[in-house]
């Protein structure tokens, strides 16, 4: 076999094997990488740095570096920016609240991938309630916020960014859902 018959035969071989090992999408100007936990992954994101500091003020750290699977829903630093003037101060002053709101981002015991949102139209929290998703044009959680980035594949579970933070619903109260037109347009 000739040495193009070989370079030939490699590149193809290489073109056919590529869709197989899909690479996790950057976040905040950094790789993240399968063979790290979400906590791991998290830190390098330089987008995530409150998320990362609220997790480590609440003692969540070695919860989500456990074997999951979880689903972080992980909102951006701008995410906590957009929060009323003083609700993060507030937030990291009380543990139990924090905790709270940090718990609500996470479902544990399963993946929820992309594709599994539009056959998934609520998944249970850490923190007890549920959130609603709706997939259409965009992916909403509780019709509030949007995932940005989907799929960043961890050891233990997937992240999937978001552009605000999650607000646990009152005792009692469900979550709030997407308009019924934005539900029919899955």
């Amino acid at each position: 076999m000739s040495i193009s018959t070989r370079i030939l035969a490699a590149v193809f071989t290489l073109g056919l094997a590529a869709p197989a090992f899909a690479e996790n999408p950057m976040v905040g100007g950094a790789p993240m990488y399968e063979t790290k936990n979400i906590v791991e992954n998290a830190v390098n994101s330089a987008d995530h740095t409150t998320l990362v500091a609220a997790v480590k003020a609440a003692g969540l750290v070695d919860t989500l570096k456990g074997p999951g699977p979880f689903t972080v829903f992980a909102p951006t630093d701008e995410a906590f920016a957009k929060l009323p003037k003083g609700e993060l101060e507030k937030l990291t002053k009380n543990k139990k609240k924090l905790t709270e709101v940090l718990t609500y981002h996470v479902v544990s015991g399963a993946a929820v991938k992309k594709a599994d949102i539009a056959s998934t139209p609520s998944a249970k929290t850490v923190a007890g309630p549920e959130l609603a998703l709706t997939s259409g044009t965009d992916v909403k959680i509780n019709d509030t916020a949007t995932i940005v980035s989907f799929d960043i594949i961890a050891t233990n579970g997937v992240i999937h960014v978001i552009d605000t933070v999650l607000m646990p619903p009152k005792p009692g109260k469900a979550p709030k859902a997407a308009p019924k037109e934005k539900a029919a347009a899955k």
